[in-house]
Order: structure tokens, then C-alpha cells, then sequence
């Protein structure tokens, strides 16, 4: 689940969120809305930075995919590794 959100939605850092990574969730949140209220307030060309948040959870979301399932549960379950 938490890498097809990433993949999806992890721009809004739903993926974190869903890992119970709450911090991690709210940063990948706050860059998203700053990237779209500069992009509005530049009249698009602040555009690019909104592209930052999503793919970072698009290379998230396909990390967590490839995993194997124990090797998942051991790197962001148990150790509690928040970022790539």
C-alpha cells in the first residue's frame, strides 16, 4: 500500500503518513504547498518545484515496491529508516 501511494499521491507524503512516519508526512505536505503557492504567485514559473515532493515519492513508492516483503518490514518497520 504505502508504495503505490508513493508512486500516486507522494507528492503529499501520504506514503509517509501510512508508515506512521507523522514528521517525515508533514515536510513532504509542507514543500508540496509551497511549491504551488509559488508556482501561483511566479505565474508559473515556480512550475518545476511542485515536479520536487512527487518525485521524490515516486522513487520512494519504487523502493518500497521492490523489496522484498521481510527486508521492507526490517528496513522502514523495525528500523525505522524515514527517507530513501
Amino acid at each position: 500500500l504505502a508504495g503505490i501511494l508513493g508512486i500516486l499521491f507522494g507528492g503529499f507524503g501520504v506514503h509517509k503518513f501510512v508508515l506512521g512516519y507523522q514528521q517525515e508526512g508533514i515536510i513532504l505536505l509542507s514543500v508540496s504547498i509551497v511549491a504551488w503557492i509559488i508556482a501561483i504567485v511566479t505565474c508559473g514559473i515556480g512550475t518545476p518545484l511542485i515536479m520536487i515532493p512527487s518525485v521524490i515519492g515516486i522513487i520512494e513508492g519504487i523502493m518500497y515496491l521492490t523489496k522484498s516483503d521481510e527486508e521492507f518490514v526490517q528496513t522502514y518497520i523495525i528500523g525505522r529508516k524515514p527517507w530513501f
